[in-house]
């Protein structure tokens, strides 16, 4: 194919891309609408499963596991959980080894739930001492108080990163670990979050990111950044993939 001809197909093949992207994020908003319309219908249901599982625990004499609390949780805020289980272990040592344990600075972990990740990470070799762990969700935050007293737990909005931890981070981050839902939220807002990271982060480290999805969650024609994806975790219910991306 001649240049000139490769050039206007090309031309066509991108707006044909942006307009995909632009019903793409329209149907995103309608989603989202319908998808906060549910949690106010919602709102309590989850408050009414957690006081039964604590009931049941106190009956039993037992603790039941991280999955009851990811389930209960799902169905109270759908918008805000990234699963509706806890990371399979391959999941997490795949996304651990991403992070370098001799860098310095802190690590910050965005959306830890109950801390299966973070357990990967300390597995590495990243001091828990190092960890900050900003999580959304008390109940997630209470587990992860009592299995990480070492590490800084922040209760608090990922999506607002700069105004939380732009005071707390005394030296760049080595690494952003996330286990947001990336792909419920708006691009913009996915690229301010990236962007607010990086600005927190030391040159060229690493954002990790899983997705269940086929593609990237940080769309790649944003440009100024890098990124690179592991193979499909098949181990992992449902498949996931882990994406890295670096400021260029």
């Amino acid at each position: 194919m001649p240049l000139p001809a490769l050039r206007i197909f090309e031309q066509k093949i991108e707006r044909q891309f942006r307009l995909f992207e632009v019903r793409k994020a329209i149907l995103g908003r309608k989603l989202g609408r319908q998808l906060r319309a549910f949690e106010r219908t919602r709102d309590g249901f989850g408050k009414k499963i957690e006081a039964r599982i604590r009931e049941f625990e106190r009956k039993h004499g037992i603790r039941l596991d991280d999955e009851v609390h990811f389930i209960r949780s799902w169905i109270e805020r759908p918008l805000s959980i990234g699963a509706v289980k806890p990371s399979s272990k391959v999941l997490a040592r795949t996304m651990a080894r991403y992070v370098d344990p001799h860098s310095d600075g802190p690590v910050v972990e965005l959306g830890p739930g109950t801390g299966p990740v973070t357990a990967a990470l300390v597995e590495a070799g990243i001091a828990p001492a190092r960890l900050v762990l900003l999580e959304f969700n008390p109940t997630f935050c209470r587990i992860l108080r009592a299995r990480y007293p070492q590490a800084t737990l922040v209760e608090g909005d990922a999506y607002s990163l700069r105004s939380v931890l732009e005071s707390l981070l005394v030296q760049p981050a080595a690494a952003f670990v996330s286990g947001l839902p990336l792909v419920t939220k708006p691009i913009a807002m996915r690229e301010r979050l990236l962007r607010d990271a990086f600005d927190l982060m030391r040159p060229g480290a690493p954002f990790v990111q899983f997705t269940y999805s086929m593609t990237s969650p940080l769309p790649t024609r944003l440009g100024g950044f890098s990124a690179q994806a592991s193979e499909r975790i098949w181990m992992n219910l449902p498949p996931a993939r882990v994406w890295v991306y670096r400021k260029i």
